[in-house]
């Protein structure tokens, strides 16, 4: 098996946030303008909070420095420690997709528990990857 296959998922998730990100930029980018808001008047998070009222894609953006570092930490154990396999890909590419749907979710109709269920399954996917990564490098010789 290809041990790089792992690395994948992560260039997906890179891929996620830079979605986002552009997402953000392109939504704040159109309120300042609609708005006449000079940007430095939102220098402050405080400021920038009481200005917008549609923060959607800018709390997903943050989303996507929580649990998705421990993913990364995990892929990147699971291929340094030589512990690739199918259901590693497998559980990788399914958190990917739980935290696309979550990030699409958020971004649009913010449905609090179509959203929860993304972010659960996303959250199910990283603690049995961590759960096996433990049992293989605790447990197997």
């Amino acid at each position: 098996m290809q041990t790089k296959l792992i690395l994948m998922p992560l260039v997906a998730m890179f891929l996620l946030t830079f979605v986002v990100a552009g997402t953000m930029l392109r939504r704040r980018v159109a309120h300042f303008k609609a708005n006449k808001l000079h940007p430095q008047k939102v220098a402050l998070s405080a400021q920038m909070a009481a200005s917008i009222a549609d923060t959607r894609a800018s709390d997903n953006f943050k989303n996507l420095f929580e649990f998705p570092v421990l993913f990364y930490t995990a892929v990147l154990v699971i291929f340094t420690a030589g512990l690739v396999s199918p259901p590693f890909i497998v559980l990788a590419w399914l958190f990917v997709a739980a935290r696309a749907a979550h990030s699409f979710i958020h971004c649009t109709s913010n449905h609090v528990m179509r959203r929860f269920y993304a972010f659960l399954t996303s959250g199910l996917c990283l603690l049995v990857m961590w759960i096996m990564i433990g049992y293989q490098l605790i447990v197997l010789p």
